[in-house]
């Protein structure tokens, strides 16, 4: 560090034996969505993630606690943040659901989830997951984006479709399922690609038929008069961007006019359910009222993943775990309408050899607290809890069969092998052969990845 230093560096800089940083990319990395061969072989190829807004709450699903039933109406000694102070509680709140162990493995899985417990073997719970926050916004931005509180960043599946391009350039790389009801909290920052180029961002299919609009021309353009008009519109469009160059927004809209008519025959077919058997129906619910909906986006998911697309999300209205009352008979009803499409993916896709290669997630951004919301009656609920929840995977390499992690005996607060999202999205990547720390874009003059320089570690355990 000394005057000495100075001058060897300048006799090796003269004899250009100097070691140079590598230059700061200026342009995009990656400006399309072609298949690219990740640093390290993955395990993962797609993923689809089951995201279930508002919270569910883990001591009543999958987070057994039978000290919280045997203690149940006594005053809890611990401290709490409660997000609504004036419906506040500390009577402990214990499980009406019972729990049994399931499988080979010896799960336990409350009643409430009959269908998981039937592929409960092929599933890993995480019972220790930790935000340190309990709104739903912040939580929502840590799950997706890396970092709890920051809006307008790229979600995991543009950081996954960036790095990983698809292996299908006849369907969108990146596809959100959305629900009938509307947009999930935080709206369409779930699929957001950010500060990424547009490309990358989620393609929503609508909730009902047709799910994609105008995918067909009208009879009178069909055939050559539309390849025609297709290939002239390619041709003002590339004039034009040779006069705007790196233009991400007008780069990726001739890349979506392309995909659009690539998509003509490859999407129909794809969200063409009729092609599915009678007992696939059956299989995801497809023949029961309750089930109808969810179960048939979750197929339509495992017929995207079949086909290529890398990553599917799945959203729900507003935030329909959020139960801060009535708990006793709307948690029931969730399960209802979720339960055996969410188990279905898993076995179906099993069953076709996919398993292996498609992550599958099931959860939400936070849990329940312990304790009761209201008076301890019919109308009890549970409020927002960031300290300690459960979400499961399955597929890509997880390990099946297994628990990892725990809360404390009343399922308030994570306490051994804790994770954070941050973890999970690390552990994530590497399954599909990406190292969260390498994978960056370079924006508003510094390297931004999806974790972003946070504290994160690869759950080796879980793998």
């Amino acid at each position: 560090m000394g005057l000495g230093g100075v001058a060897l560096a300048w006799m090796l800089q003269q004899d250009r034996l100097l070691g140079a940083p590598p230059a700061k990319p200026t342009d995009i990395v990656f400006q399309d969505l072609r298949q690219r061969t990740p640093a390290s072989a993955p395990r993962a190829k797609a993923m689809i993630s089951l995201f279930m807004h508002g919270g569910p709450s883990h001591m009543d699903l999958l987070d057994p606690k039978p000290e919280l039933t045997k203690r149940s109406g006594e005053e809890y000694r611990g401290s709490i943040d409660y997000s609504f102070t004036n419906r506040a509680s500390k009577k402990l709140f214990g499980s009406p659901w019972k729990f049994r162990k399931q499988g080979e493995c010896g799960t336990e899985v409350s009643e409430l989830l009959p269908h998981l417990s039937g592929v409960i073997d092929d599933v890993c719970v995480i019972r220790s997951m930790h935000t340190g926050n309990n709104g739903h916004e912040p939580n929502i931005r840590y799950f997706q984006g890396g970092i709890p509180g920051q809006p307008g960043r790229p979600t995991l599946g543009s950081w996954m479709v960036y790095g990983l391009g698809s292996e299908t350039q006849e369907l969108p790389a990146y596809v959100a399922l959305s629900d009938p009801g509307g947009l999930p909290v935080e709206g369409t920052g779930n699929w957001s690609s950010g500060f990424l180029p547009p490309l990358f961002q989620g393609t929503v299919l609508r909730a009902q038929e047709p799910r994609i609009v105008n995918l067909d021309p009208p009879p009178h353009l069909k055939g050559d008069l539309q390849r025609q008009n297709l290939a002239l519109l390619d041709q003002l469009n590339r004039r034009h961007l040779t006069l705007h160059p790196h233009e991400a927004d007008l780069e990726a809209r001739i890349a979506n006019y392309e995909l659009a008519a690539r998509m003509q025959s490859a999407a129909k077919e794809a969200l063409d359910l009729s092609q599915e058997t009678t007992a696939t129906h059956k299989l995801y619910g497809l023949d029961q009222e309750h089930t109808r909906e969810y179960g048939s986006r979750c197929l339509i998911a495992r017929r995207l993943v079949e086909r290529g697309v890398r990553f599917v999300q799945l959203f729900l209205h507003f935030q329909p775990w959020d139960h801060h009352s009535m708990l006793r008979t709307d948690l029931p009803r969730m399960c209802r309408a979720t339960d055996q499409p969410s188990a279905a993916l898993v076995a179906d896709l099993k069953a076709r050899g996919l398993l292996d290669s498609t992550v599958v997630h099931w959860g939400g951004e936070i849990g329940r607290l312990p304790v009761c919301e209201g008076n301890l009656d019919e109308n009890a609920g549970r409020d927002h809890n960031g300290q300690g929840f459960s979400i499961w995977l399955a597929g890509g390499g997880f390990r099946g069969g297994m628990t990892f992690g725990q809360t404390d005996e009343f399922g308030h607060r994570a306490v051994e092998n804790i994770v954070t999202p941050n973890d999970y999205q690390a552990t994530l990547l590497h399954q599909f052969g990406i190292d969260h720390q390498k994978l960056v874009y370079h924006h508003a003059g510094r390297d931004h990845s999806l974790t972003d320089g946070r504290a994160a570690r690869v759950l080796s355990e879980l793998i």
